[in-house]
């Protein structure tokens, strides 16, 4: 067992990894006006400038957490950091808007050796089920910060540079990183590795892709066109042999008789709903603030500064009381912090005191920050040790969809919306955040009140 100061070292060391995947996800998005602006994009292109990060990362996690169960999470750890690395470089060169969407997509890849990764070698590093609450608390604040303080570090950036500093930024975290990982993060594997599932992971790729390039495009071919009909039909039909490749297989990218448990169900749920929340409510806000207030873009960051404090400070506490009383009371907490901060934004108009504004931005930080502990906690109790690859990723994939989707719904709520429209044209976009919050209630109610932290649920029989 790797003594105590060691265990927190190698926290750390997965920490900075994932507020590196956490800020990529949102430091993109105070920036895209000035992407637009530089490289002649409108508003359509430049939801997929953030969803082929997601959409790719979402895709490859599962895969990425068997893989690293199988070859040694260090090695391919630090392989991640390497091509993340190497994709923010062409980011930051790249000179139009197909290239810096194919190099998005190849930071994806990099990032989805990262995300669950990180959390196996951390769950790993501390056997001890309170020790590992409290660390999954730490970390979800971690990435809970890097999310929220995406928006501030764009808009600092962008203020002293241009845009492409936003991917030059990378390239220090990623030295640091690898650097460290080599001296403190032991290696590890899972006892029994599993196969990779290619079948499977294709189906979900093209389930993902489809839904997700549906909702970004339907604004524009028409909801009912025949492009948009056979894009349902090419998703409900990769869905199914999905849903029948998966079951018939001794070894399945997603094992869905897990599913059958409602407290792990209901954490993919839930983690799909909070970050469909937090990225609707961060796209809305940039676009609100930048173009219909005309505000710089350092000030549209700054005003995300009360998201991110209640993200920080509320997170390590979420932890502490998961591994106190189990996960319903911070869901609980979660889901009305987020529910009332939207409902204070449906009657948004383009001269919304900057008070509300604020007040909103915080209440919705601080049940973003209660949410992320319990429902990880959740999710990764739910399997064995030795799954814990696997686990991670299933929870990171929720994630990274509901980051995806969130993308699409927002930028299609305000596709060719001047900027005068643009409030109200929001205004079904805070209702959507409400009932993500509404739905943590749900969520709530799945999870166990206690003993959630107290170890693995049984494996399910082969």
């Amino acid at each position: 067992m790797l003594s105590a100061r060691r265990r927190w070292t190698v926290l750390a060391v997965c920490c900075l990894s994932m507020f590196l995947v956490g800020l990529d996800t949102t430091i993109v998005n105070v920036g895209l006006p000035a992407i637009g602006r530089g490289l002649d994009v409108e508003t359509r292109g430049l939801e997929w400038i953030v969803d082929a990060y997601t959409l790719v990362l979402a895709s490859l996690l599962i895969s990425s957490g068997a893989l690293a169960d199988r070859f040694g999470r260090r090695r391919v750890f630090q392989c991640g950091l390497a091509v993340f690395g190497a994709a923010s470089l062409v980011c930051a060169l790249a000179p139009s808007a197909g290239v810096l969407v194919a190099a998005r997509a190849l930071q994806g890849i990099g990032a989805s050796m990262l995300s669950p990764v990180a959390l196996a070698i951390v769950v790993n590093a501390m056997p001890d089920p309170k020790e590992r609450a409290q660390a999954i608390g730490i970390w979800a604040s971690v990435f809970g910060l890097s999310m929220a303080a995406g928006p501030v570090t764009g808009g600092a950036l962008l203020a002293w540079l241009d845009w492409r500093a936003l991917f030059w930024i990378n390239a220090p975290v990623i030295a640091a990183a690898l650097l460290l990982s080599a001296v403190f993060v032991p290696e590890s594997r899972a006892p029994r590795a599993r196969r990779l599932d290619l079948p499977g992971q294709v189906l979900l790729t093209v389930v993902l892709a489809v839904v997700v390039g549906v909702l970004i495009e339907g604004p524009r071919i028409g909801w009912t066109s025949p492009a948009a009909l056979a894009g349902y039909a090419c998703a409900a039909v990769a869905a199914a042999a999905f849903v029948r490749v998966e079951s018939r297989r001794r070894e399945p990218l997603m094992d869905l008789r897990l599913f059958g448990r409602p407290a792990f169900s209901g954490a993919v749920v839930g983690a799909v709903a909070v970050f469909v929340a937090l990225n609707m409510t961060l796209l809305l806000n940039t676009l609100y603030l930048q173009h219909t207030r005309e505000w710089t873009p350092l000030a549209a960051g700054l005003a995300t500064l009360p998201l991110a404090v209640g993200a920080i400070v509320c997170a390590p506490w979420s932890g502490r009381m998961v591994g106190r009383t189990g996960p319903r009371l911070p869901l609980l907490l979660a889901g009305g912090f987020i529910t009332v901060g939207a409902l204070c934004l449906v009657r948004l108009t383009p001269h919304t005191s900057v008070p509300l504004l604020l007040a909103a931005y915080s209440l919705i930080g601080i049940g973003f920050g209660f949410a992320n502990a319990p429902i990880t906690n959740t999710a990764v109790n739910g399997l064995p040790p030795a799954r814990a690859g696997v686990a991670g990723a299933i929870t990171s994939t929720a994630r990274q969809l509901g980051a995806a989707v969130g993308i699409a719904l927002a930028g299609g709520l305000v596709t060719a919306t001047s900027p005068t429209g643009l409030a109200h044209a929001s205004r079904p976009g805070w209702i959507l955040v409400a009932a993500c919050g509404v739905l943590l209630f749900l969520v709530a109610h799945t999870s166990r009140a206690k003993g959630a932290s107290t170890g693995p649920a049984p494996s399910p029989a082969r």
